[in-house]
């Protein structure tokens, strides 16, 4: 029985924090915006609001949104997408940003609907595939923690891919552990993209529906499946040893950087 009240717990304040009033910021050109603020940590602390912030795509912001982000002091954006993504839809930023491009190969979204064209492909074969990858994450989030150490304390960072779901999802959980929240946490803030990204979702079937494109793999490129996260997770296991070696080793969290992190964007 404690364990079910447990359970229902956890739940009742995992929803508490994923539905603050703080934690989405609503823009008229973009979904899937925001702020990593508030969740605890396992020794007590909770991440300050208003520093930390991931999105989806922000190439069709209006001058209103890009206002909006100026308030917020978002002067750094690290920007995970690929160059045809880019050229596509450059990224609108707040002024005074500066704007960081941290492909590192691991995105293409074309190449991805490629793959899934003219053939049966499991629904999320692909995408487990992309999540078991370690070969690209550090060339892709250790610039993104140079940023963060290097940020000033009274100024906020932006970071983001297409949809803010995978590439952006592995961010936030290596960012997030961080500094150390939880793993369910971590995984609750992953999986939220259903709820956050779900007005522009439908919008992404349409414009990735192409002749030939096998649409059962593709309905699972649009979903965050906690299964996929767990992958990530796994291959680090595998390869270092635990998370927290895989961000000394990749991420150069060596202990004074990591105190350092902390330090900066937790209460």
């Amino acid at each position: 029985m404690s364990v079910l009240v447990s359970a229902s717990a956890f739940a009742q304040t995992t929803d508490q924090l994923l539905n603050d009033p703080r934690r989405v910021v609503t823009l008229e050109g973009t979904s899937n915006f925001r702020d990593l603020g508030g969740y605890p940590t396992k020794d007590g602390h909770h991440v300050k609001w208003g520093h930390l912030y991931r999105s989806a795509d922000i190439g069709h912001l209006t001058d209103a949104d890009l206002e909006q982000l100026t308030d917020r002091h978002i002067t750094v954006v690290c920007d995970l997408r690929g160059p045809d993504e880019i050229r596509n839809s450059p990224d609108r930023l707040p002024a005074g940003a500066v704007w960081h491009n941290m492909p590192a190969g691991s995105e293409s979204t074309q190449a991805m609907l490629g793959s899934v064209s003219n053939k049966p492909v499991p629904g999320d074969s692909l995408m487990l595939a992309f999540y078991s990858r370690t070969d690209h994450l550090k060339a892709k989030y250790k610039p993104m923690f140079d940023q963060l150490l290097a940020l000033d304390s009274s100024k906020a960072l932006l970071f983001h891919c297409t949809a803010g779901k995978d590439r952006t999802g592995i961010g936030a959980a290596l960012l997030l552990s961080a500094l150390g929240v939880e793993r369910p946490l971590v995984m609750a803030d992953y999986h939220a993209t259903n709820q956050f990204w779900r007005p522009r979702q439908s919008a992404a079937m349409k414009r990735m529906t192409q002749p030939g494109v096998d649409t059962t793999a593709m309905k699972a490129m649009l979903v965050a499946n906690p299964a996929y996260l767990q992958r990530t997770f796994d291959a680090i296991q595998r390869q270092y040893g635990s998370v927290d070696q895989f961000l000394t080793r990749e991420m150069d969290l060596t202990p004074d950087r990591l105190a350092l992190l902390r330090r900066k964007y937790l209460n």
